[in-house]
């Protein structure tokens, strides 16, 4: 359960949506105007993670941010919580609100949601843009590791029993405090935790960790599809001072021309949050400067067949039959890394 005071739902106010997909009932904020921008939390969190800045990316867009099924407001049934499961959910949602194509943005575990989105639905997919994302290596905090392991939802219900819980979350909002780089994200933390005393909450992630990382780390990535992103413009955004996941991890995105990396210094797992107005116009930037992806089924069947080798679009258009239509070329872009402090 969020905190009464905390500052999020005041900016966020009461704007949940719900619709019914499927019998199950999806919780979701949706603002502004113009192109659609499909905002994906993280494992643990929900919508109101993106309360520093759905208000001022709703003057550009049409932003669509859910909460994931057993998240949030969502239902939190006995159903699939992997990565293909949630990105079937959200090509179900976004044809339900009658929308054909997207800018996704996914944070964390999100992140790894987005990937899986494009990969799936290339076709509704414009840009992605990844935050302190999941799914670029194997390296995750030891604290999520553990949720893996045997008897994680015993020890789960004992350290959020109700006597103790005010206590631990409020002291761990209070490190929050701290000027000390450990403690940067104990907020989040602190709001994690209050919503781990449901146990269906805790169940879903439980079920969900384990689709994607064991106690040795995460064993699903994106890294042997990455070259995919040849096609579509990719923008990863990470805060140098991750204790989550590390940002050595943006390295392993391959640098082309339509990709960019921004690092956040003094920031941690939610460079959205540490610094919102540099966030904002990196995304609005991106979105203004590249051009969406138009999707071609002859260029995804022959990259695909070439897997990471380099490949010739004016080879591809020599083979194309007369039966596919030609799409237009992408503007030319140049990759870029940036740092902000």
């Amino acid at each position: 359960m969020t905190n009464m005071t905390d500052p999020r739902d005041e900016n966020l106010g009461d704007d949940v949506n719900y619709v019914v997909i499927h019998g199950y009932r999806r919780a979701y904020r949706m603002k502004g105007s113009g192109p659609a921008l499909l905002l994906l939390h993280g494992m643990a969190c929900d919508s109101t993670t993106w309360a520093p800045v759905i208000d001022e990316l709703a003057e550009h867009f049409t932003v669509i941010a859910p909460d994931l099924l057993g998240h949030g407001e969502s239902d939190k049934p006995n159903a699939d919580y992997s990565l293909g499961g949630f990105a079937n959910g959200m090509r179900d949602l976004l044809t339900v609100l009658g929308i054909a194509q997207a800018t996704v943005v996914g944070h964390s575990f999100g992140g790894g949601i987005a990937m899986q989105f494009a990969y799936q639905f290339p076709e509704r997919t414009e840009r992605i843009i990844l935050v302190s994302t999941g799914g670029l290596g194997p390296e995750v905090t030891p604290l999520i590791r553990a949720i893996t392991l045997p008897g994680a939802g015993l020890v789960t219900r004992a350290i959020t029993a109700k006597p103790i819980r005010p206590i631990v979350a409020s002291t761990f909002r209070s490190m929050s405090q701290l000027p000390l780089m450990v403690f940067r994200d104990f907020d989040e933390i602190a709001d994690v935790y209050e919503k781990l005393a449901d146990p269906a909450q805790t169940l879903a992630i439980q079920r969900l960790a384990r689709t994607v990382l064991d106690w040795r780390g995460q064993f699903v990535t994106m890294r042997d599809r990455a070259y995919l992103t040849k096609l579509m413009p990719v923008m990863l955004i990470w805060g140098h001072d991750d204790l989550v996941l590390p940002v050595n991890h943006a390295q392993n995105l391959p640098m082309m021309s339509t990709s960019e990396v921004h690092i956040f210094e003094h920031s941690g797992h939610f460079p959205h949050k540490d610094h919102p107005e540099a966030f904002i116009k990196l995304v609005i930037d991106f979105c203004a400067e590249k051009a969406p992806a138009a999707y071609h089924r002859g260029r995804w069947r022959a990259l695909m067949r070439r897997g990471d080798l380099p490949i010739s679009f004016d080879e591809v258009a020599k083979k194309r039959t007369s039966a596919e239509s030609v799409a237009p070329t992408q503007a030319g872009t140049t990759s870029s890394s940036s740092a902000v402090s």
